[in-house]
């Protein structure tokens, strides 16, 4: 019989920095495709002429859900089939997708075309889940794990500083750059191609980067390498593991004290963890993973995933929209809010701040800016002094503030208006981007078993995509219909509210670490 065994570059005991870079190049797919249309989806519905002018932000979060609606059919398909088939073919496949959707994009004549290469995106990107599915399989020791699990919020903030930056600079570059791109080019005929075709272009790179660096994580699929011919099994050979072996063999035949008392009670102790281990995964494996604890921290996740992207999609839309001359309100609100309908107050809120797209974009990469510090800096050092728990209920709990924060920048002075808006950046970044990875940490307490990482992984990406697809074209019809009445903040207390929803349901979400962890130090103490 031919003897082999699994081989690995790395320490499983040390953090896996080298493979983490990796992942996370791979991982700027995604947030350079949603965001990078952001800044310009309502200009580019505008100028495809559907429908009224005032109905162009629902046709644009049409437009941007329709890749999350794709992702949200099939984001189980492909956390199942990673588990078969292996993560890294899945994850390329996913960025192989982005990237042709992208060029669609930018050669999309009509909105039908520009919706088909937004949905073949999302249907052959599976990329959440499956990244997440590697994250928990590369770190195997949770003082890793907020450091871990930082890093792809992390990227995302850098994908939402490149996407939305590479939009509104590049976007219509012929109205833009005249010089270097003078009339008849092909990117007069296709305004929105240029910005595509970048993102497309780093998208590619991010492939050829992943295919010849970045390793399998699947613990059955770790490559293996054939012992020499001469090796033979003896009384002082160690077993080889095989998939079915223990970590932490019960007995070492190579141990000089093997065979007296001491070596009894330290094999009975090994023996009686392996047995609590080998007992609790029994317990804890169930026939399904739509289990009470795996749906509440899911439901959490999908509750912060609609109103979160119900921010991103207003964001633009909200600078963009023209402003109002001061006291225009009309004659159909001043009949609805009577008195309390005036200038300062919440209910009165006509149009929005007017900005250029140039603007916008760059606005959004501060945002993202922003994001990297609260990522980078904040956020491992709060959840190491306040706790994943108590960190994710007090971030979920204060969220409605981010949305409430943002309809008073109508009244700012012009000369305080970028700051504000900047203030208003920190306070949303601070909750969102902490809030993201606690939840990451909590899908992986959860799930009761390796063997099923990949589809509670493929299951959480789904129920996100679902709300990320939900989220856009119901805030831009509420926007649609609170500014036809001089109340465009409408849409913003709704995510408010949803928000309040999520600030209720994250206390049925159950931490149970803290059994494990007792259990590992009962083992130990046993085995002292």
């Amino acid at each position: 019989m031919t003897l082999t065994r699994r081989t690995s570059h790395r320490n499983p005991d040390e953090f896996p920095t080298v493979q983490l870079f990796l992942l996370a190049i791979v991982r700027l797919a995604e947030p350079i495709a949603l965001t990078s249309i952001f800044p310009y989806a309502w200009a580019l519905v505008k100028r495809f002429e559907i429908g009224s002018e005032d109905d162009a932000s629902f046709y644009a979060g049409l437009l941007i859900s329709a890749f999350s609606l794709a992702e949200a059919l099939m984001g189980m398909y492909w956390g199942g089939l990673s588990d078969r088939v292996g993560r890294k073919p899945v994850l390329l496949l996913g960025c192989v997708g982005t990237m042709f959707s992208m060029v669609m994009v930018g050669f999309a004549s009509n909105i039908w075309v520009a919706l088909l290469g937004r949905a073949i995106g999302g249907l052959l990107n599976g990329n959440i889940g499956v990244i997440q599915t590697m994250v928990g399989e590369l770190v195997t020791k949770p003082e890793h794990e907020p450091r871990a699990y930082s890093i792809m919020p992390f990227v995302w903030s850098v994908g939402t500083i490149i996407g939305p930056m590479i939009g509104g600079l590049f976007a219509d570059p012929h109205e833009t750059y005249p010089h270097v791109f003078p009339k008849g080019s092909l990117f007069e005929r296709f305004p929105y191609l240029l910005p595509n075709l970048i993102c497309a272009g780093m998208l590619l790179m991010s492939i050829l980067l992943g295919y010849f660096l970045l390793e399998e994580t699947h613990p059955d699929m770790q490559p293996r390498v054939l012992l020499p011919d001469d090796t033979f099994q003896s009384e002082n050979t160690p077993l080889i593991e095989t998939s079915d072996a223990m970590k932490r063999p019960a007995v070492d035949l190579r141990d000089e004290n093997y065979g007296t008392m001491r070596s009894r009670d330290r094999a009975h102790a090994a023996s009686a963890a392996a047995e609590a281990w080998a007992a609790n995964d029994v317990e804890k494996q169930p026939a399904s993973i739509f289990c009470k604890r795996i749906m509440a921290v899911i439901l959490s996740l999908s509750i912060f995933t609609y109103h979160s992207m119900t921010f991103d999609h207003l964001l633009p839309i909200f600078f963009e929209d023209d402003r109002a001359a001061p006291n225009s309100l009309s004659s159909a609100a001043a009949s609805a809010l009577v008195a309390a309908a005036r200038p300062g107050s919440p209910f009165y809120s006509p149009g929005g701040l007017g900005l250029s797209l140039q603007a916008v974009g760059m606005v959004m990469a501060v945002q993202g800016a922003i994001a990297l510090v609260m990522q980078a800096v904040v956020f491992p050092l709060t959840a190491e002094r306040v706790g994943v728990y108590r960190l994710f209920l007090l971030v979920t709990v204060l969220h409605p503030l981010a949305y409430l924060a943002v309809p008073p920048l109508l009244y700012v002075p012009e000369r305080w208006l970028f700051p504000a808006i900047y203030a208003c950046l920190v306070v949303r970044n601070f909750f969102s981007i902490l809030l993201y990875p606690l939840l990451l940490i909590l899908i992986k307490e959860a799930t009761p078993s390796s063997a099923v990482l990949g589809r509670v992984n493929g299951l959480a990406a789904s129920a996100g995509a679902a709300c990320r697809m939900v989220a856009p074209p119901v805030a831009g019809y509420l926007y649609a219909v609170g500014k036809k009445m001089d109340c465009t903040a409408l849409a913003w207390y709704a995510s408010a509210l949803v928000a309040l929803v999520g600030s209720v349901q994250c206390f049925s979400v159950k931490r149970g670490r803290e059994d494990r962890g007792k259990q590992v130090a009962d083992v130990e103490a046993v085995e002292e």
